[in-house]
């Protein structure tokens, strides 16, 4: 539970001096032996913790899971296998799992109503899981996105064809193996922020995405900002910061 659920509960009589006491006292984070929730992630930032899944046993993103259910926190989880999701629904876990992005949520940590406006463009079809893996991030994050795959360079005019729409957004994540040059074309075109993603798709000399993270970390256009190749999560979240700060200010 929030902190702020906490003292809306305390407040409305929902909730005894006590009950609310134990639950703050727990807040800060909650500890699981091999892992500490942060649960005053979202009060400090905004946005709530998200969990890494490789790495962690099929048990131990149960108990984070979990965890995180019983205090009726958000929770969303990148780079889930189907193992994992697995394990969380035989673990009793209300949880759903996207197979492109690797995207595992629980049921219960539906958004408000999203709002505002992110692009998440893909250079072709390869790259499709990063980018949903962006745009799912940034859905989960309150924003509503629009989806433009398949639009690179090498077919120029597929981009051209959904320009107008892609100028609405508030920011762009644009998304792209090979050579990478799709970001830098989308910033010449749109006056928002643009966030490149580097993919590991391409061919020997691509260097499992090194290629297209040089051309993007170079590009001449103005408003191009980076993340780390394949790193779609990290894509998906500042968009998100942004768009909702576009919202805000409005």
């Amino acid at each position: 539970m929030r902190v702020e659920d906490v003292l809306q509960a305390f407040r409305d009589g929902g909730m005894s001096l006590a009950e609310a006491a134990a639950k703050l006292k727990k807040a800060p984070f909650e500890e699981l032996g091999f892992a500490k929730l942060d649960h005053h992630r979202e009060l400090r930032r905004g946005f709530g913790e998200v969990v890494y899944c490789p790495g962690k046993t099929c048990q131990q993103v149960v108990e984070i899971f979990s965890a995180f259910a019983a205090a009726g926190v958000r929770a969303m989880g990148t780079r889930c296998t189907g193992g994992q999701f697995q394990a969380l629904l035989d673990g009793g876990v209300d949880a759903e799992h996207d197979e492109c992005s690797r995207i595992v949520v629980l049921r219960a940590s539906a958004a408000a109503e999203p709002q505002g406006n992110v692009a998440v463009c893909s250079g072709g079809t390869a790259d499709m899981p990063v980018a949903e893996e962006a745009a799912r991030t940034a859905e989960f994050f309150g924003a509503r996105v629009q989806r433009h795959y398949d639009v690179g360079v090498a077919g120029i005019h597929r981009l051209f064809s959904k320009i107008d729409e892609i100028r609405k957004a508030n920011a762009i994540v644009a998304v792209a193996g090979m050579e990478g040059a799709l970001a830098g074309v989308v910033a010449g075109l749109v006056e928002v922020p643009v966030i490149a993603v580097p993919t590991s798709t391409g061919y020997g000399a691509a260097f499992n995405g090194v290629a297209p993270l040089l051309t993007m970390l170079n590009s001449c256009a103005e408003g191009v900002s980076v993340v780390n190749i394949d790193n779609g999560f990290g894509a998906g979240y500042i968009a998100a910061q942004i768009n909702r700060k576009c919202r805000e200010d409005k």
